[in-house]
């Protein structure tokens, strides 16, 4: 059995643990507040821009867009990979670590795969393995939609210029700050669905001033630099969600692993003080004898 000593020792530190693990809850917390209020802001306006784009799309008879709707045969690939800068937050990194490892393994094996990783656990993970086009991690310093436009930017002119035929972006969707779900989105090359109904919507509600053609070939990038942040803030609110929910588990680990060590400890005591008195009786009776 430890001593004492060792015992009120594992108790100091555990009480540490705790207090830096309920101190990391604590600002998790405040941070998914704003970086939730931050999304569920985003993703009305991200959503209709989507719906305009194929309700306009749907009513031309040729294809409009250039090179950005044109699907080639895919044998250069880039996977934008979001991941966080800190760990200490759960399966989050690993969630889409292993998507990638997936990707990589199944339906990418044997084409030419390169990385845009945003979040510094992702390039780690893969600068010794994979050929990484790009690290954005610095993004997550401070998020805001001119800089991730300007990578959604460099993104579509690669494209044009043909350097890959295909671009995916991997990421967590946050769905509440329990759950976050591992999504696999093509970025490019924009997929137009056209239907009747989306035509019969599109010349029902819209005045189109200029051209269709005209607004689509405008209205294409700005969807994606859109689609792009949107992923970057669901990203952010599910890293700071995943983080919260595991410091509030290692919280309430320490202080049930706490008040064990509490329990050992008043045993150890007991059995210490019981030997003490057993010693002194068997002392005094030899004195007596």
């Amino acid at each position: 059995m430890p001593n004492l000593k060792d015992i009120r020792n594992r108790i100091t530190s555990v009480g540490s643990t705790m207090q830096i693990t309920s101190a990391m809850k604590l600002v998790s917390a405040a941070k998914l507040k704003k970086a939730t209020d931050n999304i569920v802001q985003l993703r009305p306006y991200a959503d209709k821009l989507r719906e305009l784009l194929q309700n306009v799309s749907s009513t031309l008879e040729a294809e409009v867009g250039g090179a950005l709707t044109e699907q080639r045969e895919v044998n250069k690939v880039l996977l934008v990979v979001l991941n966080s800068n800190r760990g200490l937050c759960g399966g989050y990194n690993s969630s889409i670590i292993k998507k990638v490892n997936s990707l990589l393994a199944g339906e990418l094996a044997g084409k030419q795969v390169q990385l845009l990783t945003i979040g510094k656990k992702a390039n780690d993970a893969y600068r010794k393995t994979q050929t990484i086009y790009k690290n954005a991690s610095d993004i997550w310093g401070n998020i805001n939609f001119d800089e991730v436009a300007e990578i959604g930017e460099d993104l579509i002119k690669k494209f044009e210029n043909k350097d890959f035929d295909q671009i995916r972006i991997i990421y967590n969707q946050f769905q509440n700050a329990a759950v976050q779900i591992v999504q696999d989105e093509q970025f490019l090359p924009v997929v137009i669905e056209k239907s009747q109904e989306n035509a019969n919507q599109a010349e029902l509600d819209y005045i189109f001033n200029p051209s269709k053609e005209e607004i689509l070939i405008d209205l294409i990038p700005q969807t994606l630099k859109t689609q792009l942040f949107k992923a970057i803030l669901d990203a952010n609110a599910s890293e700071h969600g995943a983080r919260m929910t595991a410091m509030h588990k290692a919280t309430d680990n320490a202080s049930e692993l706490q008040k064990g060590l509490k329990i050992q400890y008043n045993k150890a005591r007991q059995a210490a003080i019981t030997n003490e008195i057993l010693e002194i009786v068997g002392g005094a009776e030899a004195l007596n004898s």
